[in-house]
């Protein structure tokens, strides 16, 4: 009910890799574009290498999104044994080709090299059935990392964002609007293959010492925001805002070893949490890991015990001016993005303009009458907004004007983390990326001399 991501995607995927915030690392604007020469620094030092010297076997499937534009930035050069799927962040779920800016080519990897058997395959089903014989042919002596990134339920390119074989369209005739009936297919397929996974690792023996973290990259993006039709209603905002609809974050972890299972947690709990969590699981010492930013939250997760996270960034981004946080109930923001565009609420196809808060029940979200000033009683680029998000998750009352003590607290914490943030990593376009000047296919494009 508290677990929080970050706003996109590439600032997620490396927060999981490395513990780090993404402002601490140059991964907090944007995502990274397949035609930009830059990715996840090499001096941080990715779970999988954390994980190599405890004997762990270590293998990525599916998106990567971390960089790519030199070979040291993939991920069997990141501490992965093995990689099959793509490097970017979209793509074709059958073709597996690709539009970035004005370069189109085909990007699909099996360990460093491009692979074309999966042509006209369905990524979802192609990533299960390697994960599944990865698992099969695994020797239950050794321990196992893998890092399954799917790239269900993300949109493709823009002539046909959403896609699913038929026989999972079928399955939801009575959802009328065409989009959501798609989309709904492509959460199925990505469910069968979680369930799918998850029979496999019992029938292997593996399932009674393992642990299964999922999570979302970041919120959902409803409404037609990039070709998509998720829904995270009743919660603000899309995917790429810093409203609780585009970090309030989807996830579960289920393994026999919790300790109390099969329940709803409210403690704050943010993606930075799962290295250091991982790492302790894993029978690493915690406190050998450096400029941590996450903290090990498995007593929390199995026992029930009260998380020690108090505090959440959401993000500092310096080009687009803006920033917010969380700490304790209260959050602040700071600017906006999209000019303001994507600040309102939304179900999965369009925008709504009224509440009625629901029946009180677990894990539902359930928030407060909706005034009528909801929609400009929070002008962020004028001045900071402030939120009680335990009281009001869906931040329809900024409290920050007779609440200027605790906005002011809020602000010093934004401050005092913009203090430690490295600069953006972000380059402009490089042609030579073009998959035209390299058999059709994104690969790596610069021949590295000194570390980017």
């Amino acid at each position: 009910m508290n677990y929080y991501v970050s706003p996109i995607c590439t600032l997620t995927h490396s927060a999981i890799m490395t513990r780090r915030h993404p402002i601490h690392t140059g991964m907090q604007v944007d995502v990274i574009v397949g035609d930009t020469p830059y990715g996840l620094p090499l001096n941080e030092t990715t779970i999988a290498q954390r994980l190599k010297p405890l004997g762990y076997q270590t293998h990525c499937i599916g998106k990567w999104h971390l960089g790519f534009f030199a070979k040291e930035y993939t991920p069997t050069e990141r501490g992965f044994d093995t990689h099959f799927g793509y490097y970017m962040g979209k793509e074709d779920y059958f073709e597996h080709t690709t539009l970035e800016d004005i370069y189109w080519g085909f990007d699909f990897q099996k360990n460093g090299e491009i692979y074309k058997p999966v042509f006209g395959q369905y990524s979802t089903e192609i990533f299960t059935s390697e994960a599944q014989r990865i698992l099969q042919q695994h020797d239950p002596s050794q321990p196992l990392f893998m890092y399954f990134a799917h790239q269900a339920v993300h949109s493709a390119d823009p002539d046909q964002p959403l896609q699913a074989p038929a026989k999972y369209v079928q399955r939801f005739p009575t959802i009328e609007n065409e989009d959501r009936r798609m989309f709904a297919a492509m959460v199925s397929a990505m469910d069968d293959s979680i369930g799918n996974l998850t029979q496999t690792l019992i029938d292997t023996g593996l399932y009674n010492n393992t642990v299964i973290f999922f999570s979302t990259d970041n919120g959902g993006p409803p409404a037609s925001f990039d070709y998509n039709y998720a829904n995270n209603w009743p919660l603000r905002g899309t995917k790429d805002t810093i409203w609780e609809g585009g970090v309030r974050g989807t996830g579960f972890v289920h393994s026999p070893l919790l300790e109390k299972p099969k329940r709803i947690s409210e403690d704050m709990l943010h993606v930075c949490d799962w290295f250091p969590t991982m790492y302790r699981l894993a029978g690493g010492n915690v406190s050998e890991l450096t400029n941590l930013d996450g903290y090990d939250v498995w007593d929390t997760l199995s026992k029930g015990v009260t998380s020690p996270r108090k505090e959440i960034l959401h993000n500092i981004d310096p080009q687009r001016k803006f920033s917010a946080l969380r700490r304790g109930d209260y959050k602040v923001v700071i600017g906006r993005d999209y000019n303001g565009k994507w600040d309102g609420w939304y179900n999965a196809t369009h925008a709504v303009d009224d509440y009625n808060p629901p029946p009180l029940k677990p894990g539902r979200v359930s928030c407060p009458p909706r005034p009528a000033n909801a929609t400009t009683n929070c002008k962020p680029t004028e001045k900071p907004c402030l939120f009680n998000i335990r009281n009001d998750p869906c931040e329809f009352y900024n409290i920050a004007p007779w609440n200027q003590d605790m906005v002011k607290q809020l602000k010093a914490r934004i401050e005092a983390w913009n203090a430690t943030a490295v600069p953006p990593r972000n380059k402009p376009t490089d042609p030579k990326c073009d998959p035209k000047l390299h058999g059709g296919n994104w690969v790596p494009w610069v021949n590295l001399t000194t570390p980017q």
